[in-house]
């Protein structure tokens, strides 16, 4: 995993880090020790998708406003 604060290069980076991060709960795999670190983890990814989001919706509507 990379670090907790390093932020992804991209969103379908950070997209893919985040499925794998979940699919890793779901099965049951993370340990307790890593438990909190996953999840800081995923919450960073997932405030950097909604970002990334809100930005490219605000380029679309500057666009289809135009």
């Amino acid at each position: 995993m990379k670090q907790k604060t390093e932020l992804p290069k991209s969103y379908d980076e950070a997209w893919k880090e985040l499925q794998e991060i979940v699919a890793a709960l779901q099965s049951e795999s993370v340990g307790i020790d890593d438990l909190a670190g996953k999840i800081e983890r995923a919450t960073l990814l997932t405030s950097y998708c909604r970002e990334r989001l809100r930005q490219t919706e605000e380029k679309l509507e500057k666009l289809l406003g135009d």
